[in-house]
């Protein structure tokens, strides 16, 4: 159940050791996978308990870039309080889509510019990598057409049975 991530060269890592990653020390066996940040290669062969440090680089650009896109899906939510997006099209409003890719223009320039991603603390994503967050970011999308869906149902049947009773 979930994404596969196992063929990204990654090192898998249990909920226990994430949970406990400070007694990293102490684990039999434990080994950490290269991977690239960026432009360079992150090897830890001298102490794979850097993995936890040094590796979270990667988990931090993800969360950020996440956080980044659900706000962005979000905002097309607002267009109409209970109107889907399949009848209030984005495009009516060109000023929401002009911030929206702003907004991303931004995001996209400190994550693929070298000093700015360093002043970020941040590294470039690949491809995969933002097929992952579009995975986690566009149910937000879903969730609000379903609650949109649920709301304008409850409101119809709430004015059906109003008028029954005049």
């Amino acid at each position: 159940m979930g994404i596969d991530l196992s063929g990204d060269g990654h090192t898998l890592v249990t909920y226990s050791q994430l949970a406990n990653w400070g007694q990293c020390s102490s684990w039999n066996n434990f080994t950490a996978a290269p991977f690239t940040a960026g432009s360079r290669v992150i090897s830890f062969d001298a102490d794979p308990c850097d993995y936890f440090t040094t590796g979270k680089v990667k988990a931090m650009t993800l969360s950020l870039s996440v956080l980044v896109a659900i706000e962005m899906f979000n905002s097309l939510n607002a267009l109409s309080e209970d109107g889907s997006l399949l009848t209030m099209p984005p495009w009516v409003n060109p000023w929401l889509l002009l911030a929206m890719s702003v907004s991303f223009g931004l995001h996209f320039l400190i994550l693929y510019v070298p000093f700015l991603a360093k002043v970020f603390g941040i590294v470039p994503l690949s491809f995969n990598e933002w097929l992952l967050v579009l995975a986690v970011a566009l149910p937000v999308i879903l969730i609000d057409e379903v609650l949109k869906f649920v709301g304008r149902c409850t409101s119809g049947s709430a004015r059906r049975s109003k008028q029954k009773s005049d």
